[in-house]
């Protein structure tokens, strides 16, 4: 066999480097088992031994392996089989943009920020992007005439490579080229961050063409901590702070008012803002003292359209923020400071911090010291020296940390941060502050948290189907082809082997879907030597020896594989292009699959049986009962193509229907929201739990939101989905949410349960074990990008098949065939999504399962086809009809067995897998099933009657195996 020792040569290269990136992996879990075994359920014993152990070392040869450094290499798990949080933050070009303007307030300038922002909710397209085509229409609209290099826009002190007569062309590339920049730098902050954080194997990546930065972290459970220092600016700033007697007779002013415009204000007309505010104690610090109960009221009060409207000149530009945390002597209280601003909203002193570290006072107290950089230095001393006997407030995002009386100047840039912290929150605003600050805010615009104990449940689930999948093909395959299916399985096992060690040495993350497509990926390996047994069998049948019938039915079935491959390839690549986390990870995945299964099932399987051949030993490739399976079948399916047509017309008009009266479920993927799966102690009634979540979950204006509780897996989990704050990405409003969902599920949950232990819950009490929030620009990008990933897939389909088979009839058919698929899945969601025990909602996980099958079904489709053009090209006598259906049925073993193991394979899966995989498999059941229906029903019906001359349906009689009728001529 030519090529044969590259092959093996490969094969062995292949081998050792995936060996070098498992072993790793291998010998971690061998060091946690044995710590495991000594230790118990002793947490601390268990670390200790695990602390002993770690000092052993693993000679390999070409490697040394400890513990730690295997730790760090192994194989990267994902959220869903390892728990922790995939987060993706999008970072504020609007306030880039005023950045480059040097705050600006042009008002043609402040009203095109303002449209961009209204635009972008709908918009896919680049903030900065959106902002130039607002500003042209606001600038059209005014008859301002004005120019991006205008000194009130662009052409400021801070940008001087623009001039006065720089083009809006050059000004828009200088623009673009910064806000990259900064977004870049952005980055590197996040990801110095996360390496403070000490996170093991996590994962940072900037989203191309985007602000937006993807963060998974998996292994982490404090949750709230990584938000906090994720989306922290670090912008430290320093302010004069107003006092008391300044903004009191503002704040009687509005106690006034809401007597008479309460309701307008957003709080009841009987508020007494004299008393939330505690206007008639005596403080130390800051303008009001407030319940923590009460700061909502106070927020709704001060920024109502009545109240800004009411400010007096002296408190005109006044920032109201509220102070970092209560004082440790008053716990129940919150301090509200007064904060001078300016037009510009510019701090005096806002300079980055040179060096940070944490430290005590002379009462013991955490204290973080800090040093300025030479800038916030000159800053800090012209503010001191202007405010002696006054006091100065140190803020950072928005929050007053401290606001202590200026003594004297301060001329080195030195300053103290205090602010009642615990160890732990220094230590995190040190790294926060030593990495340096965001050159803009950050928002979490889509986060996905997984509990370890779903973790843990999910890789049970995963490797059981896993298994039962894998001995499912193994008993089956050797069942039907016997010698030859043995040499099958172990290219299968070696298949296998590559696949999961390419994945770790491309440093790929392993995940629950990722699982399905290596699934999956064994799949397409049982097909690829289904077709080349398959042919194999016909060679033999037609009296060829052994040797030669192998070497023919590996020739003639190498083009239906490498049509099939490219096909499934080409799907996988839309999905990697416009995918997103998990779906992108199962596409990857699938794609290493196909490429390692045409490497291992037809090259390395081709060695391994002509080594054996050549020798003149005989291998099988039947068995006594499977020998004669499909042989000499032969059905009329072109004669019976008029009721497969009606039937299909039948089943596309009823889903279309369907479509068109019920709609669908769709996920938080496509609407935006959060969802949250809660387990319980005990089972519970979701539409009990949804009737009380309805009214925690109003918005300020009374409206309910929207809430759903849906029964998730067993009767002891729900799932609950709510657009309750929606437009609201801030670590607060998630707080919020959750503190309403704790207060809804109080009947439902132990009487001793916290708030804390609820956030996280794990296998020894009830709580969130999972979450997902989607923001609505996130979800506009990823229907648009579903869209867009089918568009593309059929229309690369369609390409391929004309340029491989040459004639558009086929491509049509083809498309028409998985138009129809497409279809009927989206029928069958629409019509049960109400009364099916799992997931049925339209989102990611379904447009990669629509496109799954799409691939696997032009696969089938391509097959028949492949058979089609053959007989084209060698039966010159048997007409048009006979020979497609000579086709379609000396291809029926394969197609059978394919879809046949295929099918147990997923349901497998769908029965094994675990609730998360469980809506994504039917979606499979049924795309594979109807997809091996219209492979045969509807492909080539259609691409029969596109083909056949006008006037020639009296010859389709003249049909059969042994007619030589009279061939029907082809359109050209």
């Amino acid at each position: 066999m030519q090529g044969k020792g590259l092959i093996v040569t490969i094969a062995v290269i292949l081998g050792l480097i995936c060996l070098s990136a498992l072993a790793p992996t291998f010998y971690a879990s061998r060091i946690e088992n044995r710590a495991q075994a000594i230790a118990g359920n002793n947490p601390i014993k268990y670390k200790k031994t695990l602390d002993s152990l770690a000092k052993d070392t693993l000679n390999l040869g070409f490697k040394k392996l400890d513990y730690n450094t295997a730790k760090l290499n192994e194989m990267k798990l994902g959220l869903d089989l390892k728990g922790g949080i995939n987060v993706l933050l999008e970072i504020n070009q609007k306030d880039l943009i005023n950045d480059l303007t040097n705050y600006s307030v042009n008002p043609v300038l402040i009203e095109a920020l303002e449209k961009t922002d209204e635009v972008q909710k709908k918009s896919t397209n680049n903030y900065i992007d959106d902002f130039f085509i607002e500003f042209a229409k606001v600038n059209k609209e005014k008859g301002t005439n004005l120019k991006l290099a205008d000194p009130e826009i662009f052409g400021n002190q801070g940008l001087s490579e623009i001039k006065y007569n720089t083009t809006d062309d050059q000004v828009k590339a200088i623009v673009r080229k910064k806000v990259e920049a900064s977004i870049a730098t952005a980055y590197e902050v996040i990801r110095t961050r996360i390496d403070k954080l000490g996170a093991v194997q996590p994962n940072v990546q900037r989203v191309p063409g985007t602000a937006r930065i993807f963060v998974e972290m998996p292994g982490i459970k404090d949750i709230d901590r990584v938000k906090k220092l994720l989306q922290s600016s670090a912008k430290l700033q320093f302010w004069e702070v107003q006092t008391i007697q300044e903004v009191a007779p503002y704040f009687q002013q509005l106690a006034q008012v809401i007597a008479m415009k309460g309701d307008s204000m957003g709080v009841p007309k009987n508020t007494n803002l004299v008393n939330i505010l505690q206007l008639n104690t005596s403080r130390s610090q800051g303008a009001a003292n407030v319940k923590l109960s009460d700061t909502a009221i106070v927020n709704k009060v001060l920024n109502s359209k009545i109240a800004q409207n009411l400010r007096p000149s002296n408190i005109k530009y006044t920032q109201f923020l509220w102070g970092y945390k209560p004082e440790s002597s008053d716990p129940k209280n919150l301090v509200l400071y007064a904060i001078r601003g300016n037009i510009t909203q510019r701090a005096p002193v806002d300079g980055a911090v040179e060096s940070a570290r944490v430290n005590y006072d002379e009462l013991g107290r955490v204290v973080v010291d800090m040093q300025m950089d030479p800038k916030g230095s000159k800053q800090w001393k012209t503010l001191t020296e202007k405010n002696i006997g006054k006091q100065v407030a140190v803020t950072l995002d928005g929050k007053v940390y401290t606001a202590p009386n200026v003594q004297g100047a301060i001329p080195n840039g030195r300053t103290q941060i205090s602010g009642s912290f615990s160890p732990e929150e220094a230590k995190d605003l040190v790294d926060v502050l030593s990495a340096g600050k965001l050159p803009a805010g950050a928002k979490v615009v889509q986060a996905d948290v997984v509990g370890p104990s779903l973790g843990a449940e999910s890789i049970q689930a995963g490797v059981l189907s896993f298994i039962i999948a894998f001995f499912i093909i193994i008993i089956y395959i050797i069942f039907y082809y016997g010698g030859a299916g043995i040499y099958a399985v172990i290219a299968m096992i070696i298949n296998l082997f590559f696949i999961f060690g390419i994945m770790d040495s491309i440093d790929a993350t392993l995940t629950l879907p990722g699982i399905a497509g290596i699934v999956l990926t064994m799949a397409v390996a049982v097909d690829t030597n289904v077709i080349i047994y398959e042919r194999t069998k016909e060679e033999l049948f037609a009296g060829k020896n052994i040797l030669e019938a192998y070497k023919d039915g590996f020739k003639h079935a190498l083009s239906a594989i490498i049509d099939g491959h490219s096909t499934t390839l080409l799907t996988a690549a839309v999905l990697f292009f416009f995918g997103t986390g998990p779906i992108k990870g199962f596409a990857v995945t699938l794609g290493i699959g196909l490429i390692m299964t045409f490497f291992t099932s037809v090259l390395l399987s081709r060695v391994m049986i002509f080594n054996r051949l050549n020798k003149g030993k005989k291998l099988s490739v039947w068995t006594a009962a499977s020998k004669n399976i499909f042989r000499n079948v032969w059905i009329d399916f072109i004669g019976k193509r008029k009721y497969t047509y009606i039937f299909s017309i039948i089943l596309t008009v009823g889903s279309i229907v369907s479509i068109y009266m019920n709609g669908f479920k769709y996920g938080i993927d496509f609407t935006g929201g959060r969802n949250y799966v809660v387990k319980f102690e005990k089972p519970v009634e979701a539409s009990s739990v949804q009737k009380n979540l309805v009214q925690l979950f109003k918005t300020e204006d009374g409206k309910d939101s929207s809430v759903e509780a849906k029964t998730f897996g067993n009767n002891n989990q729900l799932k609950i989905s709510t657009d309750y704050l929606i437009d609201d990405s801030s670590l607060k409003a998630d707080q919020t949410i959750e503190a309403k969902l704790f207060e809804g599920l109080k009947p439902n949950l132990p009487a001793n349960l916290t708030l804390q232990e609820f956030k996280a819950a794990d296998v020894d009490h009830a709580g969130i074990i999972s979450s997902t929030k989607v923001g609505p620009t996130v979800a506009d990008d990823i229907r648009s990008g579903g869209t867009k990933a089918f568009l593309f897939a059929i229309v690369g389909i369609f390409v391929y098949i004309l340029l491989r088979f040459k004639k558009w009839q086929f491509s049509l058919g083809a498309i028409l065939s998985l138009i129809h698929d497409s279809i009927i899945i989206l029928g069958a969601y629409s019509l049960f999504y109400r009364y099916a025990p799992f997931n049925m909602e339209i989102n990611q996980d379904f447009i990669a399962a629509i496109l799954t099958v799409i691939g696997y079904s032009i696969n089938d489709t391509v097959i028949v086809f492949d058979r089609i053009r053959e007989y084209l090209r060698e039966k010159k006598s048997i007409s048009l009809a006979g020979l497609f259906d000579d086709s379609i049925s000396s291809t029926l073993g394969r197609t059978f067995n394919t879809s046949f193991t295929t099918l147990l394979v997923i349901l497998a899966i769908f029965i094994f897998g675990g609730e998360n995989l469980r809506g994504f498999m039917f979606a499979l059941l049924l795309g594979i099933g109807f997809g091996t229906y219209s492979s045969i029903f509807v492909a080539s019906a259609i691409a029969y009657d596109l083909l056949k001359g006008k006037g020639k349906s009296s010859d389709e009689h003249l049909h059969g195996i042994t007619t030589s009728a009279k061939e029907v001529p082809l359109k050209k």
